[in-house]
């Protein structure tokens, strides 16, 4: 009899002392864990999406424009910066002339940029009727840029079809006087219905005189 009492204070002994059996959470405590997990996860993806949304263009659109003769002139493009890439943007191994249509340059960014008049122009030597073009430019000899004005418009600015040119003119040269960091159109009255249109970006600038009619 007394050994009994002894295996059974034993084994009640090894009872208190053993570790206690795992418990499996709750049906609601589970459910709950879920959703929290699903909340934390969305808050992350939307977290992600505004930061991409209020993240700037690489090559944000811009315009100019301006009243010549009172015939309204504007020019729609998208502006690149140089960003760290002086001296290797216009060169023969720079930046353009990886476009599939170099020295053919779209003279901006993403879509074509785009030319629209409202009166008759004379853009260099070329006749510009009113309406709305697309603009290109020819760089393939440094020193003596050519502007083309096409007829076909709502293109990517990679789309360039030489079959479709309303004419070309010759553009005139000159270095700004400091880095121009983003490309910039600039339509300046000169009063008399005359006025000049200027790209520039990087150390580059080129010009060409309008004349309204």
């Amino acid at each position: 009899m007394g050994g009994f009492r002894n295996l059974r204070l034993r084994c009640d002994n090894q009872r208190v002392g053993a570790a206690p059996e795992p418990t499996q959470p709750r049906p609601e405590e589970s459910i709950t864990m879920k959703r929290v997990l699903i909340c934390t996860g969305l808050l992350i993806a939307a977290t992600t999406l505004l930061a991409q949304e209020k993240a700037p263009p690489k090559s944000p659109p811009a315009t100019a424009s301006a009243t010549i003769g009172g015939k309204s002139i504007t020019i729609t493009y998208s502006s690149p910066r140089v960003n760290g890439r002086t001296g290797k943007i216009f060169t023969k191994d720079g930046l353009i002339s990886h476009d599939p249509h170099y020295p053919v340059w779209r003279a901006g960014a993403n879509a074509a940029t785009t030319l629209k008049t409202d009166g008759d122009l004379t853009i260099g030597d070329l006749s510009v009727p009113a309406g709305t073009y697309t603009l290109f430019v020819d760089i393939s000899d440094p020193a003596n840029w050519v502007l083309i004005v096409s007829k076909k418009t709502g293109e990517w600015g990679l789309a360039y079809d030489a079959t479709q040119d309303l004419g070309k003119t010759a553009m005139t040269m000159a270095a700004p006087p400091s880095l121009v960091e983003d490309l910039t159109y600039t339509i300046t009255d000169n009063g008399g219905g005359k006025g000049t249109l200027t790209l520039a970006w990087e150390n580059v600038s080129a010009s060409v005189p309008i004349q309204a009619h």
